[in-house]
C-alpha cells in the first residue's frame, strides 16, 4: 500500500526525521488557510500528491507544466495550486493517462546548500527489503535528486549499502557507515546518524515495504532534512496497522484492484486482451509468459490463491469483465491444496452469472482433477479445455485473434 507524500512526513515528524513543515489542502477555500500556517518568508513549495514519481517534470492536461512548484509569495503559491488541483497530471509513472490531482501540499522553501564543487547539497537515502538475503537493506548515495536507476547505471560506484540483520536490527556502527560514506562530519554527521536510525526504527515498526528519501538535503543553515518522501507498506503485515489502513487513498487505485482486495484476491491490471485466472503467484507469472510466448498479450495478473471459493471464482470472473479491453479468458489451475472440481463449479456459475460470451479456456490439473473436467464438460456451456499450460495458451491466443 502506498501513500501520499504529505502522509509520509507526517508519520517521519512523529519518529523524530526532521522535514520541512508543512500543510495538506483538497480544496480552494483551504489555500488561504494552510499558508497561514507555515513560514512563506523564503518561499513556498506547491506539490501535487499523486502515488507517481516525475511530479516535478510533468505536464498537465490544461497545459500547466510542473507538479512541483516553487513559488516566492503566498499569491504565486495560490496561483500555482489554483492550476494545479482538479486537474490531471500526466508525469512518466503515470502514463499518458495521467492521475487526477486532488490533494495539494505546501511545505517551506529550504535555503538548499552548495557543495565546495558548486553542485546542489543533495542526497539518496532508501531503505527497503532486499529479497536476495531477506533482509533489509539501507541504500545511500550522494547523488540525491536524480533517479537512482541512473545513478546506478552511470556511477554504481556512488550507491553504498549497508544490510541489517532482522534479528538484532540496526546497529549504531552502521548508521555511522551510512554517514561516513555520504561524507558528513561533525554537526551533519550527527544528524545523519540519528535520522537514519529514527528512519529504521519507522521502517521496522511500521512494516515498511519500502521508505525512500530523494532527496535528503543540507541547507544553507546546515540542517539535515528529508525534503521528499516516498513509502509503501506490506499489505500483509496491515491487520497490525488500522492506522496505516486509515490513510489509504482508493481515489489513486484501479477500481477493479480495489475490488479485488475485498475479495481476498491479488489483481493487477495490465494493458493486454487475454484475461489470466490462475492460482499461485509464480503460476501465474508462467501464464502470462507463455500467452505471450504464443503471440497473446495478457491483460492483468489475477491470483486467487490457494484455497479459492466459488465466490471468490465469481468475483474474479466480474473483475476480469470489468475490463473493457479483454477479448478473451484463460484459467489455469495447478490443484494442491485447491480442489479442481470447487474451481470447476465456480467457473460455471461465474459463466452463467454474468452471462460470459467471450472465449474461455480452462486447464485444470492436480487435486481432484477428473471430477472437475467432469462439471465442466456437463454444464452445457462453451468451455475450451486445455490439456497442458502451453495446449491451453495456444487455444485462447487463436481464439482471441480470430475474432
Amino acid at each position: 500500500m502506498n501513500i501520499h507524500e504529505y502522509q509520509a512526513k507526517e508519520l517521519f515528524e512523529k519518529f523524530g526525521v526532521a522535514t520541512p513543515k508543512g500543510v495538506a489542502v483538497k480544496s480552494p477555500a483551504e489555500f488561504a488557510g494552510a499558508l497561514g500556517q507555515i513560514n512563506t518568508a523564503g518561499g513556498i513549495m506547491v506539490k501535487s500528491q499523486i502515488h507517481a514519481g516525475g511530479r516535478g517534470k510533468g505536464t498537465f492536461t490544461n497545459g500547466f507544466k510542473g507538479g512541483v512548484k516553487f513559488s516566492p509569495t503566498k499569491e504565486k503559491a495560490i496561483e500555482n495550486a489554483t492550476a494545479m488541483l482538479g486537474n490531471t497530471l500526466v508525469t512518466a509513472q503515470t502514463g499518458p493517462e495521467g492521475r487526477k490531482v486532488q490533494t495539494l501540499y505546501f511545505t517551506e522553501a529550504a535555503n538548499l546548500g552548495k557543495r565546495p564543487d558548486g553542485r546542489d547539497d543533495e542526497y539518496y537515502l532508501a531503505i527497503l527489503l532486499d529479497r536476495a538475503t531477506s533482509c533489509p537493506v539501507i541504500v545511500a548515495s550522494t547523488e540525491g535528486g536524480m533517479e537512482i536507476e541512473h545513478v546506478a547505471h552511470h556511477t554504481p560506484e556512488k550507491i553504498f549499502k549497508v544490510q541489517v540483520d532482522p534479528a538484532v536490527g540496526l546497529q549504531s556502527f552502521q548508521a555511522r557507515q551510512i554517514a561516513f560514506a555520504l561524507g558528513f562530519s561533525g554537526e551533519l554527521f550527527k544528524q545523519c546518524v540519528t535520522l537514519v536510525t529514527k528512519l529504521y526504527q519507522f521502517y521496522w515498526e511500521k512494516d515498511c515495504a519500502m521508505v525512500e528519501v530523494n532527496p535528503l538535503l543540507v541547507t544553507q543553515e546546515g540542517k539535515l532534512l528529508a525534503l521528499d518522501a516516498k513509502v509503501s507498506f506490506d499489505d500483509n503485515a496491515l491487520f497490525r496497522h488500522p492506522d496505516i489502513v486509515a490513510l489509504r487513498d482508493l481515489n489513486e487505485e484501479d477500481a477493479k484492484e480495489i475490488e479485488a482486495s475485498k475479495f481476498g484476491l491479488s489483481y493487477i491490471a495490465l494493458d493486454g486482451n487475454i484475461a489470466c485466472l490462475v492460482n499461485g503467484a509464480g503460476l501465474a507469472m508462467s501464464t502470462m509468459d507463455i500467452i505471450q510466448h504464443f503471440g497473446g498479450s495478457p491483460a492483468n495478473f489475477l491470483d486467487v490463491g490457494g484455497g479459492a471459493t466459488k465466490d471468490q471464482v465469481t468475483a474474479a470472473f466480474k473483475i476480469i469483465l470489468g475490463d473493457p479491453n479483454v477479448k478473451g479468458i484463460l484459467v489455469n489451475i495447478f490443484g494442491g491444496i485447491m480442489d479442481c472440481n470447487v474451481i470447476a463449479t465456480g467457473i460455471v456459475e461465474a459463466v452463467k452469472e454474468t452471462g460470459l460470451k467471450l472465449p474461455l479456456v480452462v486447464r485444470l490439473e492436480g487435486n481432484n482433477v477428473e471430477a472437475g473436467k467432469a462439471t465442466l464438460a456437463g454444464s452445457g456451456l462453451t468451455i475450451v479445455s486445455g490439456d497442458t499450460m502451453a495446449d491451453a495458451a495456444q487455444k485462447i491466443v487463436k481464439l482471441v485473434n480470430k475474432n
